[in-house]
């Protein structure tokens, strides 16, 4: 599956089930990856994207989301966008040539602003060997609804009601960079990347993974909105809603 740069400033999804091509798009240098499978929330609750670099704040890669992949692309016009579904589970093993793994993200919700602070706390999670490690700087706690907004954790917050960006979504975080050291050499771990949709299945989230990301070397920062987590293993491992 190519995700080559695109000419084209606009924001445009492909659904996709082939869990080797999702996980294998995320690949980059030093890393071996095998046994994907994916859980989607619907046929089209994941896929990839391309034009993501001005909204998003990287070009291409990996959508998972709750519902549909087609609730992502912008302008925000929609009163609500929602697939129906509840989560969307990428999963893989992989061997780092290093000991060490990053990767950027971020993490986009259609429950904002309307709906923080409920019980409708859209998560994202990345889990290594079953350990989240997702996770915002700082140790500022987890990505969701109720931990990254306009009045909580808000330097990792974009609220898209203000700024127009060209995603359907109401709010989403800055680029996130996430990063797992000292894993064994040549051992074979686990990783799940999982968006889940709690308390209904209405309103969508998804998160964008960077094409090319998942690698043993840390990425260069870009200009703007990025914060990183770095996460040492070795201790470690031993009114939107429409209801019925």
């Amino acid at each position: 599956m190519s995700l080559a740069a695109s000419s084209a400033s606009a924001l445009v999804v492909s659904a996709s089930n082939d869990a080797t091509a999702l996980a294998n798009a995320l690949g980059g240098s030093g890393i071996s990856i095998s046994n994907a499978t994916l859980s989607a929330a619907s046929t089209t609750g994941a896929g990839t994207f391309t034009g993501g670099a001005a909204s998003v704040g990287f070009n291409s890669g990996v959508l998972l989301t709750t519902g549909t992949v087609n609730c992502a692309p912008g302008p925000n016009t929609s009163a609500s966008c929602g697939g129906g579904g509840t989560t969307t589970s990428l999963k893989f093993d992989f061997t780092s040539d290093t000991g060490d793994v990053f990767f950027k993200y971020v993490f986009a919700s259609e429950e904002y602003n309307e709906y923080v602070g409920s019980s409708f706390n859209d998560t994202f999670e990345l889990l290594l060997n079953g350990v989240n490690i997702a996770l915002l700087p700082g140790g500022a706690g987890v990505v969701s609804i109720n931990n990254v907004n306009n009045s909580t954790n808000s330097a990792f917050y974009r609220d898209n009601t203000v700024l127009g960006l060209d995603t359907q979504y109401d709010g989403l975080t800055t680029v996130l960079i996430a990063q797992a050291t000292g894993l064994t050499l040549g051992s074979t771990n686990t990783f799940e990347f999982r968006i889940s949709d709690l308390g209904d299945s209405i309103l969508d989230s998804g998160v964008f993974i960077e094409a090319g990301t998942f690698s043993s070397s840390n990425p260069v920062p870009e200009p703007a909105g990025i914060a990183l987590f770095g996460l040492g293993l070795l201790g470690l491992l031993a009114a939107k809603r429409k209801k019925a």
